[in-house]
């Protein structure tokens, strides 16, 4: 990776649920978050990491916030939506964004794990603002356009024994 020093501030937005279905798809295994941290970050400076979590009332999952935390996450958490039809709804896409727009001001990385493409907009834009994009996600679920967007792209694939549970 160019452009990548230890005085660097980063922050980390993890997009949980694109990361556990991916994960639980190919590999039917968990992300490894420690990993996931420690390797994104790497020798730079970590300002913020943000874990963005679905609360579907399933009950391993309060261990799994709590597991978050003392990981060093902070987790943002938002309530399943059920709709009359019976269908589910419930994403983090305008959260991340807004969190990602803000933290802009106060640090030189952010990295986005997640393959939604619907990011590739916010990657330009924070681009745009002088800020790098790193991207890391899992290359067989990621979005063609918010590879090309980052700046950086990790494949989590390539080293899965790193990033899986």
């Amino acid at each position: 990776m160019t452009n990548v020093h230890p005085g660097q501030r980063v922050a980390m937005l993890v997009d949980a649920q694109n990361l556990y279905h991916t994960a639980q798809s190919i590999y039917t295994r968990n992300i490894d978050y420690s990993s996931l941290l420690e390797e994104g970050v790497g020798d730079r400076q970590l300002t913020r990491a943000i874990a963005y979590v679905i609360r579907a009332d399933s009950p391993e999952e309060e261990s799994f916030f709590d597991a978050l935390v003392d990981i060093g996450f902070e987790t943002k958490i938002k309530d399943i939506k059920r709709f009359s039809d019976g269908t589910k709804k419930a994403d983090w896409d305008v959260g991340m964004s807004l969190d990602a727009v803000t933290l802009a001001n106060h640090v030189d990385t952010i990295i986005l794990c997640t393959g939604d493409g619907d990011f590739s907009r916010l990657c330009s834009h924070l681009r745009h603002e002088g800020v790098r994009v790193e991207v890391m996600a899992f290359g067989s679920s990621t979005a063609e356009e918010l590879i090309e967007a980052a700046d950086d792209f990790v494949d989590l694939a390539d080293r899965h024994e790193t990033f899986l549970l």
